[in-house]
């Protein structure tokens, strides 16, 4: 095994597993109830995703399993299957199947190379999505809260609510408030124990000795899962044709969820994750945790973080949180049955608050007006109609509003073409006074062309590559007509970490739009003071030279 491997980094793997399988318990849980399969099939699918993902995937850091937005899709699709076939005994073959042909679907994904067309998704359509998903989780919730069974779709649960004045069982709500309160205030005491497996062993053992009467999770078979092969013989095989789209609605959701993921690992770690083996390895993974009768899942982010921050860097980490959960399935199956469901409510409320996109949703008011549009679009019909509805019409109406863009930009005479290459060996005319002296403490980085959701991944990039021992960064935004919410945080984050090295960053020639878009959110003269924009590269150039000088 190379330096490479799995075998690289044994103690932090092992920490980082174990500490993101406690971690992923009470979540695992709480999406296999939230789904309608029970608490088994969350941990059945925690254990398989999560371990097999991390086997064959591309993000060696990442923990997968049962995940907010894909839990919503599973728990509608098995809602709809039981109100078709009558018994959720009778629609298991056909809700296994398409979990297993999601997996299959993943997997081709992978082979096709479709992962590396996710980075073209605007952030807009992103935040609209996540605050949504947030959202439906929430308002699902709010049944299990007070003791009662939740509709299985958003809008029913709203048009339900007034019922919930009579039949409350308010001792259920109090159990999910103390739970909640657990989970955000403990941290204040010790970060070490994860507040979520705190709220959970704390209010079930607080329910199991009071003699209290709530609705709980109940008994969960014991042993190691059992292959379910009898799904094949139960299966109508001239019900195939409805397998396929609901198939295709998770293994499409799925593909988002993880590859965002890796996203957020790549850039805790400084490296980059390979798309389409990831797919290919969750395709695995949810394949196989369908044969076990598992929730599918994707690339779960806060577990992912926590493996990170403790330590885990190789799959071995992800293989590790698998084993742990099946290791506390074997020893601890028999006490799960106690957990009350306004407990695992609680656990998911915060699951939702933590999902919404609070600094997307924070600038809509500072953002491009179409920017806004789309967020707030693909938002409602996330929430009341469709996911992967939603994601498709913000793409098409997001992609028809850059199009607008350019072609007003291009009307205008405004210079537009795609970040370049070679911008880096080739200086512009007007950067004559920089000495090679200058250059061994400084980085030019210059932008050619609108920065916006198809160029963040280049720009991102291209950020990537300064040096850590340079002392100032110019960007030089001379030829950027335009910048679209995806473009603003791209650049938020770059000035953020640069500065996070210890490097001062400065902008020369920033063009009206771009210049008022960075003082709405703040980004000037938040993170880059006045003075450090410059209307001129010479006055820029004049000022370095003082800066070095002094530094």
């Amino acid at each position: 095994m190379n330096k490479s491997g799995f075998l690289s980094n044994i103690r932090g793997d092992l920490f980082g597993g174990i500490t993101a399988g406690v971690v992923a318990l009470p979540l695992a849980l709480a999406f296999g109830v939230q789904s309608g399969m029970g608490a088994s099939a969350g941990i059945y699918g925690a254990i398989f995703l999560g371990f097999f993902a991390a086997l064959f995937g591309g993000t060696p850091s990442q923990v997968s399993g049962p995940t907010g937005p894909m839990t919503v899709v599973t728990a509608s699709l098995v809602a709809l299957t039981i109100s078709h076939f009558g018994s959720i005994e009778q629609a298991m073959p056909f809700i296994l199947a398409t979990f297993i042909l999601a997996g299959l679907l993943q997997i081709v994904f992978g082979l096709i190379r479709l992962g590396k067309y996710v980075r073209y998704i605007p952030y807009p359509v992103l935040s609209g999505f996540m605050s949504g998903i947030g959202v439906i989780i929430i308002i699902l919730q709010i049944f299990p809260l007070l003791g009662q069974v939740s509709p299985a779709k958003t809008l029913d649960a709203m048009i339900h609510l007034p019922q919930l004045i009579t039949e409350s069982n308010w001792m259920a709500f109090g159990f999910a408030v103390a739970t909640i309160l657990i989970i955000y205030l403990f941290p204040y005491l010790t970060k070490k124990i994860p507040s979520t497996l705190v709220a959970l062993v704390v209010m079930t053992a607080v329910y199991y000795f009071s003699g209290a009467a709530l609705p709980v999770i109940g008994d969960i078979p014991a042993g190691f899962p059992a292959l379910r092969f009898d799904i094949f013989s139960g299966l109508n095989f001239t019900d195939i044709g409805m397998i396929v789209f609901p198939a295709l609605t998770l293994a499409g959701l799925g593909t988002i969820d993880t590859l965002l993921t890796s996203v957020v690992a790549d850039n805790i770690t400084k490296t980059q994750h390979n798309s389409n083996k990831e797919l290919i390895g969750q395709g695995i993974g949810n394949a196989i945790a369908g044969l076990f009768g598992g929730v599918p899942g994707a690339g779960a982010t806060m577990r992912t973080v926590v493996n990170i921050k403790s330590g885990g860097k190789t799959g071995l980490s992800g293989m590790i949180h698998g084993v742990i959960l099946l290791l506390i399935l074997l020893g601890l199956g028999s006490m799960v049955k106690h957990i009350p469901l306004s407990v695992l409510a609680g656990v998911l409320v915060t699951v939702g608050i933590g999902i919404i996109d609070y600094k997307g949703l924070k600038d809509i008011i500072h953002i491009p007006r179409a920017d806004a549009v789309v967020l707030i679009l693909v938002l409602v019909i996330t929430v009341f109609v469709d996911l992967l509805q939603a994601v498709g019409l913000g793409m098409i109406i997001a992609s028809i509003l850059f199009m607008k863009r350019a072609s007003d930009l291009v009307d205008s005479g405004t210079h537009v073409s795609p970040i370049s290459r070679n911008d880096r060996e080739l200086p512009w005319s007007d950067e004559g006074d920089v000495t090679e002296e200058m250059l061994n403490q400084i980085y030019i980085q210059r932008l050619d062309g609108p920065l916006f959701f198809g160029s963040v991944t280049r720009f991102q990039q291209k950020m990537s590559e300064v040096p850590d021992h340079v002392k100032v960064v110019i960007i030089r935004m001379r030829k950027v007509p335009f910048m679209d919410q995806s473009g603003l945080y791209a650049m938020e984050n770059a000035i953020i970490d640069l500065q996070a090295k210890g490097i001062t960053v400065a902008m020369t020639i920033i063009q009206p739009q771009p210049l008022y878009m960075m003082t709405k959110i703040e980004l000037i003269p938040g993170l880059i003071p006045e003075e450090l924009t410059f209307p001129t590269f010479e006055a820029c150039a004049a000022w370095l030279k003082e800066f070095l000088i002094k530094n």
